[in-house]
C-alpha cells in the first residue's frame, strides 16, 4: 500500500455569513495549497467542522475537492460521526466519488473504552470502501479515546485489509515511533501535529504528515522536511520555532479551527465564520491577531496564492 511522502493539508470548510457552505472557494483553495508544497487533503475533519456537518453537506464537499484536485493532488475523506451507519455510507460515497482514501477518528458519543470496540468501529467503516486505504485519526483530545496506538496497530493487523495507518494527533513522540517501528514500519504513520514535525524526523519517521497550520504556514512546514532532507539541520530549527510561534499566537484566539480559518481571510481567502456552536473572533480581536503576527512577521513568509 502506498505510502504518504510530504505533508496533507487538514482544510477549512467554506461558510456563507449565514451559516450554509460555500463550495465556490475550493478550486483556488486547492490550487493554493499545492502552490505551497502541499499534496493532498484531508477533508472533512475537526479543522472542517465535519462533525457539524449533515451527511448530504460532506458528500457535497467531497465530490467538489475532488473535482478541484490538481492532478496528483491526494482526496482523502474522513467519515468519521456518531452513527457508524452513516460512516460507512459515507466512505461507500468517497470511493464511488473518486477519493483517494479515507479515514476516521473515534466518536465523541459514545466513548470508546477498549482497543477492541474501536477496532470493530474502523472495520465496519473501512468495510464500505475496501479498494481505499483507511486511516485512523488518532486526537484523543477531542473524544477521549486514550487508547495504545500500537495495540490498535497490533489488533487491525491481518483483520483489517485496507488499513494504511494513522494520522498521529497526540503529544507521545515515543510511542508514535513505535508505532513507527511496528513491523519493520508496516502501516503509514502521518505526523498529525505541527509543532513537532522536527523531532519527528530526526527519530528516522514523518515521512509524511496531516497538518492544520498548513493551510496557512505550510511553505515554512513543508520547508522543515527540505530542509531536513536537505542536511541543513539549522535551517530546519529556525523554521520549526517560527511555526511554533505562528502556533503560539493561534493558542490565543481560540486556535486553529477559530484562529487559524480567520487568518485565511487575512492571506486573501475569506473562508467565512465558523458554524454554531463555535465562538467567532470579534472584529477587535481579528485586529489583535493580525498584529500579534506582524510582529512575528508572519505575513512575508505564509502561504501565497
Amino acid at each position: 500500500m502506498e505510502k504518504i511522502i510530504g505533508l496533507i493539508d487538514a482544510p477549512f470548510t467554506p461558510f456563507y455569513a449565514n451559516g450554509e457552505v460555500n463550495y465556490e472557494p475550493i478550486p483556488a483553495y486547492a490550487r493554493m495549497l499545492q502552490k505551497n508544497g502541499l499534496k493532498g487533503v484531508f477533508i472533512n475533519g475537526s479543522s472542517g467542522e465535519g462533525y457539524m456537518l449533515t451527511e448530504e453537506e460532506r458528500m457535497k464537499l467531497a465530490e467538489a475537492w475532488i473535482a478541484a484536485a490538481p492532478e496528483g493532488f491526494k482526496v482523502i475523506v474522513h467519515v468519521g460521526s456518531c452513527c457508524v451507519k452513516s460512516s460507512r455510507a459515507l466512505a461507500e460515497h468517497a470511493a464511488a466519488a473518486g477519493a483517494w482514501g479515507i479515514g476516521a477518528m473515534a466518536p465523541p458519543f459514545p466513548k470508546i473504552g477498549r482497543v477492541e470496540e474501536l477496532v470493530k468501529y474502523c472495520e465496519e467503516i473501512a468495510a464500505g470502501a475496501p479498494e481505499l486505504p483507511f486511516y485512523f485519526y488518532h486526537i484523543p483530545a477531542f473524544n477521549g479515546a486514550f487508547l495504545p496506538m500500537v495495540e490498535l496497530l497490533k489488533a487491525v493487523d491481518g483483520r483489517i485489509p485496507n488499513f494504511a495507518g494513522i494520522k498521529y494527533t497526540f503529544e507521545s513522540l515515543y510511542e508514535y515511533n513505535q508505532c513507527r517501528l511496528y513491523k519493520d514500519g508496516k502501516f503509514d504513520m502521518l505526523h498529525g501535529q505541527d509543532e513537532t514535525i522536527l523531532p519527528c524526523l530526526a527519530m528516522g519517521g514523518a515521512q509524511g504528515g496531516i497538518g492544520g497550520t498548513t493551510n496557512y504556514n505550510g511553505v515554512n512546514l513543508v520547508g522543515i522536511i527540505d530542509a531536513w532532507k536537505a542536511g541543513d539541520l539549522e535551517r530546519a530549527r529556525e523554521l520549526q520555532n517560527f511555526s511554533q510561534e505562528v502556533i503560539n499566537v493561534i493558542c490565543n484566539y481560540r486556535g486553529n479551527i477559530v484562529g487559524g480559518k480567520r487568518i485565511m481571510k487575512l492571506i486573501g481567502l475569506d473562508l467565512g465564520p465558523n458554524r454554531t456552536p463555535f465562538r467567532n473572533l470579534t472584529d477587535e480581536e481579528e485586529a489583535a491577531m493580525k498584529a500579534e503576527l506582524e510582529a512575528i512577521r508572519f505575513f512575508e513568509r505564509c502561504n501565497r496564492f
